[in-house]
């Protein structure tokens, strides 16, 4: 018998019983007026079957991952991580947007082809985080 099955109906005998237990539980503890009375069935009836339930689903997560290749087929190959673009880099004087507390490059991706900027002079700006139009 293959390890998948086992695992998959261990799993669910696990999660029936823990979910039994719990009801036998709940309805021990329902019919107590006093907490002390009530423990016995926690000890003995809902921790149990939560703990069971818990074990249940963890041979069920391993059930599924033995049966999930077998039935998907082979599996496409890896493609290549994308690199980030370099950052930017220019010579030409800082830049910004009116209003803007950025100074960015020329050919900063956020100000590129920006009709309205105008050199960042001696204002007091901030370094763009994308581009970083000087060292810090």
């Amino acid at each position: 018998m293959p390890t998948s099955r086992v695992l998959l109906w261990g799993g669910l005998a696990a999660v029936a019983g823990g979910a039994v237990l719990c009801v036998l539980g709940w309805y021990g503890i329902s019919g107590e007026r006093f907490a002390e009375r009530q423990l016995p069935y926690l000890a003995s009836c809902t921790v149990p079957g939560a703990a069971l339930i818990v074990a249940g689903a963890v041979l069920l997560v391993g059930a599924v991952r033995d049966l999930a290749p077998a039935t998907l087929g082979p599996e496409p190959p890896a493609e290549a991580p994308e690199e980030p673009p370099p950052p930017p880099s220019s010579t030409e004087p800082p830049v910004r947007v009116p209003g803007g507390t950025l100074a960015h490059r020329p050919d900063c991706p956020l100000v590129a082809g920006r009709a309205d900027t105008e050199p960042a002079g001696e204002a007091e700006l901030d370094p763009c985080p994308v581009c970083e139009p000087w060292p810090r």
